[in-house]
């Protein structure tokens, strides 16, 4: 998990908001940057603001000099930071009025500044989107208006040892129609069978995209579109009640030995360091988990997905792509926007780093130079197209805050302080005070 950004950010936004009502959506009103006489555009220069490691800032800035030499009129000012400093400096930045052009957004904040009047309607620029998968557009659309458009995709998924299944005499199961007793089942055989030298799973009861999956397999939600909550008590609290069962067959590891693994993030999970044949992770989580473990690692379906009302797995968005509602030069921006989604020297060079492209023809055509593990995930994500029914909906603002009660509100669980009716109950409350 990252660091969640301060929640300053929604005060910050707070002092932008009477200065961006009048102003929201309001692109129809800027100033066109291309003339329409003959000659040369004039000259147009414009921000784009993202997060990310050393490595995205200089794969970032090859794709903006790429967008340089195609549009020689347009200077691109890059304007990027660590995630843990990223929306602190975009809030002050939109409460100053001085939001970049195009700037990248994070599901779980989407919503604070769209609700703000900050961000432009995709849907009104000249972006191309029909590449894009429309479960993955939805996931960017806020009351019919596309206030941010995926860079790339991720899945929640099982990644699996299939060494250690081997070592145990358990098969890998299908995953296509396997069910959540069988999973407990089998991760309860391969402890026993190793004597518990390898765990049958990890714990997964630390991220709440592992509960939104297995509530939309009963036909409910984390998050309603009208920004509540979509789920019965009774069904979080049988989510957690698996992870119990686990924890008390020996199936994972007991609750001191949960915490402590999962604090060591994806290389060491207990399928990274061998000592693990399930965990759940992103698939852009793969190629880091299969370095640390030195092992072929496979992707699976998680369990349920034949077994209820419906699919729940979905489309995950790594990031989004926004356009500022105050931009003096939104054709620009959109140019940008465009550029980055849909041109596959963008897609050449970016690859998998802002997760697999969103854009499927852009994604097909750049996977032979995609690494193993990359492909493998490509592959994962194809195959799951016919099967995904829906996105959820785009979190609801004070979603920011729910990460950090889920991973607290597990740990009690774990540890036997709360019963899983009392943690779902308490999940319910704090939630509901975080996004009223």
């Amino acid at each position: 998990m990252r660091p969640r950004p301060s929640l300053r950010v929604g005060a910050l936004l707070a002092v932008a908001a009477l200065a961006l009502t009048a102003c929201a959506g309001a692109s129809d009103d800027a100033p066109a940057a291309t003339p329409t006489s003959s000659g040369p555009p004039e000259p147009v220069e414009i921000r784009f603001s993202w997060w990310g490691s050393d490595t995205r800032h200089e794969l970032t800035q090859q794709v903006l000099d790429a967008f340089e030499a195609k549009y020689p009129h347009i200077t691109v000012v890059p304007d990027y930071t660590d995630w843990n400093s990223y929306f602190d400096k975009l809030g002050t930045a939109v409460a100053g009025g001085d939001a970049p052009d195009v700037m990248t957004q994070e599901e779980r904040f989407l919503n604070e500044y769209a609700s703000r009047g900050v961000l432009a309607d995709v849907k009104e620029l000249d972006v191309d989107t029909s590449k894009i998968d429309e479960a993955v557009l939805e996931s960017g659309t806020i009351d019919d208006a596309l206030y941010g458009v995926a860079t790339g995709v991720n899945a929640y998924a099982i990644v699996a040892d299939p060494t250690a299944f081997a070592a145990a005499g358990v098969e890998l199961p299908d995953d296509t129609t396997w069910t959540w007793e069988e999973y407990v089942e089998i991760a309860e055989e391969i402890s026993a069978k190793t004597g518990k030298a390898v765990y049958g799973a990890q714990d997964y009861g630390f991220n709440e995209p592992g509960f939104s999956i297995f509530a939309r397999q009963r036909g409910e939600s984390l998050y309603t579109k009208d920004g509540t909550l979509g789920y019965d008590e009774k069904t979080l609290a049988e989510w957690w009640q698996y992870s119990l069962d686990l924890q008390s067959s020996g199936g994972q590891p007991d609750a001191a030995k949960t915490v402590e693994v999962d604090a060591g993030g994806p290389e060491q999970s207990l399928v990274a360091t061998g000592t693990g044949a399930m965990a759940w992770f992103w698939t852009n989580q793969l190629t880091a988990i299969t370095n640390a473990s030195g092992k072929e690692l496979t992707l699976l379906r998680v369990p349920g997905e034949s077994e209820e009302e419906r699919t729940g797995m979905y489309f995950k968005p790594a990031m989004f792509y926004s356009v500022s509602a105050k931009s003096e030069h939104p054709t620009e921006a959109a140019l940008l926007v465009d550029f980055l989604l849909n041109d596959t020297a963008a897609g050449e060079i970016l690859l998998s780093d802002r997760g697999l492209p969103a854009n499927t023809d852009v994604r097909a055509a750049v996977q032979e130079k995609f690494s193993a593990t990359d492909k493998q995930a490509a592959e994962f994500l194809a195959d799951l197209e016919d099967e995904i029914v829906d996105g959820p909906a785009v979190p609801p603002v004070g979603a920011g805050q729910v990460a950090e009660i889920t991973r607290r509100i597990n740990q009690e669980v774990l540890f036997g302080r709360l019963t899983p009716a009392d943690a779902a109950k308490q999940f319910t409350t704090e939630v509901e005070s975080a996004i009223g």
